[in-house]
């Protein structure tokens, strides 16, 4: 059979099972203020391979016990061609589910011999998925927003979703790609434009993209931050930084920014008021991993500048923590 054919089929099989999902979904607050996302990273999805099929099953088992209100996937979702078939059996778990999803790619997304572009169209047709229209831009920065509960004009609050490339583009600095300034003065408008609709006062937002940012080495070698979770491996960040962190804290929306990329890492801190965080490695033995596979969820609550977050793995929950207050220091004398 040919590929076309077989990627038409699953389409249509998608599309046939989850029909009612025809629309861009909204998403809310639900009435207790919650609002769930699950945050699937580093699938390294590689077609009819058996040590890919842990990856499945862990997606399933986390959507089962989560019913999440949106997923992400931060990148490196898949490994091998044929990325398009690789793809859409990755994501149907979500679409079947009719969960609203979104994906932002890695460095190893477009590594199997199909382009972001491409990757992103397919993306766009499989029920669920809430991604905007590209137009003529190959991998688009996104905001979602979240509704009140009480009211569905109302943005209550913000998640930005960028690409954050693959490899440095210079020749004389090694390593991974960097946020760009265009990218940053983007952040800085839709920052200032939530907030000016919200009597100039910022939203509370989240962020997602693949490669974390150089502030996360220089959170986590700090003796005086204040680390949960698991640390093994240094973090994989640019050599250049280009600010996007200064950006985030001067705007003051972003309350934590969660990426994937290093495998070995789980761990969130706390930097100058903004949660350094990395989802779970979810995939199979198709990379190196020395963390029971799985996925970081995160709720944010209403009307506050708080959210929980926990990782979710085969034997259950781990490494629950709150923001802020798992990242404070207490004043010891009023104990």
């Amino acid at each position: 059979m040919h590929r076309p054919l077989k990627i038409f089929l699953l389409l249509t099989s998608l599309l046939m099972g989850t029909f009612c999902w025809a629309q861009k979904g909204e998403l809310k607050f639900n009435k207790n203020g919650k609002f769930k996302i699950v945050q699937f990273t580093d699938v390294h999805f590689k077609y009819k391979n058996p040590a890919s099929d842990i990856a499945l099953e862990r997606i399933n088992e986390v959507l089962d016990a989560e019913r999440p209100d949106l997923v992400i996937f931060t990148g490196d979702v898949i490994y091998s061609a044929p990325a398009d078939y690789g793809l859409l059996q990755v994501l149907e778990p979500v679409s079947k589910r009719k969960i609203p999803f979104v994906v932002t790619f890695g460095n190893h997304d477009n590594e199997q011999k199909m382009t972001r572009e491409q990757l992103y169209d397919i993306i766009r047709k499989v029920p669920g998925n809430i991604l905007p229209d590209r137009g003529d831009i190959l991998s688009p920065d996104y905001v979602l927003t979240v509704k009140a509960s009480s009211d569905a004009k109302k943005d209550a609050a913000i998640l930005y979703c960028m690409d954050s490339h693959s490899y440095s583009p210079l020749k004389d600095v090694k390593g991974y790609a960097w946020l760009t300034f265009d990218q940053i003065t983007w952040y800085r408008e839709q920052s200032a434009a939530y907030a000016a609709q919200n009597a100039g006062k910022p939203l509370p937002a989240l962020a997602f993209f693949h490669i974390p940012l150089p502030e996360y080495n220089e959170a986590a070698s700090n003796e005086n931050a204040i680390l949960r979770g698991t640390r093994m491996e240094e973090a994989c960040a640019p050599k250049l930084n280009t600010g996007m962190f200064a950006a985030m804290k001067e705007a003051g929306d972003v309350m934590g920014i969660f990426v994937g990329h290093d495998h070995d890492n789980d761990y969130a801190v706390m930097w100058k008021d903004i949660l350094l965080a990395y989802g779970r490695f979810t995939g199979g033995n198709t990379e190196y991993n020395h963390l029971p596979n799985g996925a970081r969820v995160i709720e944010l609550n209403e009307g506050t500048r708080t959210f929980t977050s926990w990782i979710r793995q085969k034997d259950g929950v781990v490494d629950r923590i709150s923001y802020p207050a798992s990242f404070v220091k207490d004043d010891w004398t009023k104990r």
